[in-house]
């Protein structure tokens, strides 16, 4: 017994020796090389890829790929942050991994935007399951769905456009039912209408548009009654988006709107007690998997409210109390005001992005600056990003191997098993 085995191990040496496709990772059972794999950096994971063809087909297992997004989304303290500039005209897209190793986590590596020649110019609609959502902002007729990190990207079919309209849109994906959606609430407008003496254009029309990835058409849920902030995509929490809504005649006071991927419905949602969820320099955020309403204050303070338990107004806290601050980069042009920047902050000089491992705050300034807080002593530290652009619109991004799945890839594949509605194929990939 004792000397086939020794036979088998020198066979087995043999093979591995001259064998330029085996390099002894894939000899591993597969459970131990995909607990290796799944801890690594999503950077490190795209060039272990790129090493040889057994090392490709074992990064591109299904398993693996799951296992990998189920990670990154509960690690949620070492974000992948997506920095979309649209400065100069044509758009470029950045990414900074707070997983990579020290020596490489401030440093801003540019990703291609294969679909570029098509559309020039885009916004960030949102990020989810390590694919983002992206709309033409010239013509707001095109959309895509990208995976920044497999290069991977999918036009979607295009919906009915209003000659005169506003648009705010959403991109999130319903664990339940293991599909991706993507909903565009349409504000519009038939002719010239009246308002003559408002300051900012009026749409008294709305119809609210929903598409569900892999089918080919979208649908119409009809008219809202909320006039809905046009801001980045709502906040994903409990698979329902969240808005924040404009002051209105009949509903004076601003509401937090949520969006139900499964039954598809708008709802109110219970909203902190304090006075600047009445004003209009606030927005939406998840933190460490909760809602939270960042308030911009009086004096150029910060106030986050943080929801411990989804939809239960008593679970309402004040989390954290943020001071004044001017980071060094913004001191040193203050002056210098360029209008042409799209994705401005509309007056709000600081926003929250998300809850570091030790705690700090990611914090963004003016989208140009990224500083972090330290709650525990109340001190700031500027982040010095290597070829960061001048301006930015920060996407807290989940970086993974992920692709979506169409009713006819899963039935195609005889398994529906993946809790993230991944496909191996795709429609414009990288090989």
């Amino acid at each position: 017994m004792d000397l086939d085995c020794e036979k088998h191990r020198k066979r087995r040496k043999t093979k591995v020796e001259y064998d330029p496709q085996t390099t002894g990772m894939e000899l591993l059972p597969r459970e131990i090389a995909h607990d290796i794999l799944s801890r690594l950096p999503i950077t490190s994971l795209v060039q272990f890829k790129c090493v040889c063809r057994a090392w490709r087909a074992l990064v591109q297992d299904p398993q693996l790929v799951d296992l990998y997004l189920s990670c990154s989304t509960q690690d949620t303290d070492h974000p992948c942050l997506i920095l979309h500039c649209d400065f100069p005209i044509r758009n470029n897209l950045y990414f900074v991994d707070f997983a990579a190793h020290e020596e490489e986590k401030e440093k801003v590596k540019r990703i291609p935007a294969p679909f570029s020649s098509m559309m020039p110019e885009f916004e960030v609609v949102g990020s989810c399951n390590g694919l983002l959502c992206l709309s033409d902002s010239l013509y707001n007729d095109s959309l895509y769905i990208y995976n920044p990190f497999t290069g991977c990207y999918k036009e979607l079919p295009k919906s009915l456009q209003y000659p005169d309209q506003e648009v705010v849109s959403g991109f999130g994906f319903n664990p339940k039912t293991k599909e991706y959606k993507v909903i565009r609430i349409v504000y519009y407008r038939n002719g010239h209408g009246g308002y003559p003496r408002s300051r900012r254009i009026i749409y008294p029309l709305s119809e609210v548009q929903i598409l569900t990835l892999g089918c080919p058409e979208w649908r119409s849920l009809g008219k809202v009654s909320y006039r809905l902030v046009r801001r980045a995509s709502g906040a994903l929490v409990n698979g329902r988006l969240h808005w924040i809504s404009r002051p209105c005649r009949n509903k004076p006071a601003r509401r937090l709107v949520s969006f139900d991927l499964t039954d598809e419905q708008f709802r109110e949602v219970s909203k902190p007690d304090c006075g600047g969820l009445n004003r209009c320099n606030y927005h939406l955020v998840v933190l460490r998997g909760c809602l939270s309403a960042a308030v911009y204050c009086n004096y150029g303070r910060l106030e986050i409210w943080v929801m411990k338990e989804y939809n239960v107004k008593e679970s309402w806290v004040k989390e954290y109390n943020i001071g004044a601050y001017m980071p060094k980069g913004l001191k040193q042009n203050q002056d210098r005001q360029l209008k042409i920047w799209k994705n401005s902050s509309n007056g709000r000089v600081v926003g929250a992005l998300c809850v570091l491992k030790n705690g700090e705050i990611l914090l963004e300034y003016k989208n140009r600056v990224l500083v972090s807080y330290d709650p525990k002593n109340g001190k700031f530290k500027d982040i010095e990003l290597q070829g960061a652009p001048n301006w930015f619109q920060t996407v807290v991004h989940v970086g993974s191997l992920n692709w979506i799945d169409t009713p006819s890839d899963a039935y195609n594949q005889g398994s529906d098993t993946s809790p993230y509605g991944r496909l191996a194929g795709s429609d414009h990939c990288k090989k």
